[in-house]
């Protein structure tokens, strides 16, 4: 049986141009699938052409027993849709399953983000530390401005590469999800933090001589481009010290954003450009969690409520 799954992964990262982010996420689910298969049909001949709804509903059924939740189980089941019209667009098998099967209702949830005196505190006590003139303090303090200030997400903020900052203009290029550039308004705050790690980065490039990575923005002590984890750790670190126990992700600080903008009167047609999000009604969770902001300053402010 030819390696159809390769050919697919290897057409979003060369011709669809997919992020390795994405590619590593679809190899992962699929393969998952690939080997659940093996072990539903007893069959080390089976084909992807032959799979029925049937077997992708037991490997739903499956991956729910393991505990997966129903947003993760969702995406998977997605990445099985696109993977199907992708051989059936190459004419390898008759009919996509997975089109027959449902996706399971997920949960709505409202994100969570800090308010605007939670933003106050942790900006305060970046800059403090930051003052002490250590490179991954100062770092860190330029990397959260950049993210309240623009809503960007994990990957684009780490995605960053010197010549995609234009301090001067106040603006920053990104590539967000499906490689899609946009550029954004970077605040005068976040400018002065920003302007502030460019010295420290020039530092370490001094440091570490020929070696280190001139093209990324954001370098780690040992001149390399800030891992994701590395980045991650970093801002939840931060954000655990104002928020406690509300486990918050690096992604809070782009809930913050679009939240505050929202609460400020922005049009949501504005924000989602800024977010950079393919439909509006993606952005429009930003107004759920104003509403029920406003609702909850009714219930105890007003003495009727």
């Amino acid at each position: 049986m030819p390696d159809l799954l390769a050919d697919f992964l290897t057409h979003l990262a060369k011709e669809r141009d997919v992020s390795p982010h994405t590619v590593a996420a679809y190899e992962r689910d699929l393969g998952e699938l690939q080997e659940f298969l093996g072990g539903h049909y007893g069959d080390p001949a089976w084909q992807w052409g032959k799979v029925d709804r049937l077997a992708l509903r037991s490997w739903m059924a499956h991956l729910a027993r393991r505990g997966l939740a129903k947003r993760s189980i969702a995406r998977a089941l997605s990445a099985v849709r696109t993977f199907y019209r992708f051989l059936q667009a190459s004419d390898l098998v008759a009919a996509n399953p997975a089109r027959a099967v449902g996706s399971p209702k997920t949960e709505k949830y409202l994100p969570g983000y800090l308010d605007r005196r939670q933003v106050d505190t942790l900006l305060h006590a970046l800059q403090t530390r930051a003052q002490e003139g250590k490179h991954r303090d100062i770092m860190a303090l330029a990397m959260i401005e950049l993210l309240y200030s623009c809503g960007l997400r994990l990957g684009e903020l780490r995605g960053i590469n010197r010549a995609d900052l234009d301090l001067l203009a106040g603006q920053v290029k990104v590539r967000g999800k499906g490689r899609k550039e946009r550029i954004l308004p970077v605040g005068s705050l976040a400018q002065q933090a920003l302007r502030t790690y460019e010295r420290s980065r020039d530092l370490v490039i001094a440091k570490i001589g020929p070696p280190a990575d001139r093209q990324a923005f954001f370098l780690s002590d040992r001149g390399k481009r800030a891992s994701r984890s590395t980045i991650q750790k970093t801002i939840t670190g931060w954000l655990a010290q104002v928020d406690e126990g509300a486990g918050l992700s690096t992604h809070a600080l782009r809930h913050t954003f679009a939240t505050h903008l929202l609460d400020a009167g922005a049009d949501l047609r504005a924000v989602q450009e800024l977010l950079g999000h393919a439909s509006v009604s993606t952005t429009q969770i930003y107004t759920h969690t104003s509403v029920e902001r406003l609702k909850q300053v009714y219930r105890q402010a007003h003495p009727r409520a």
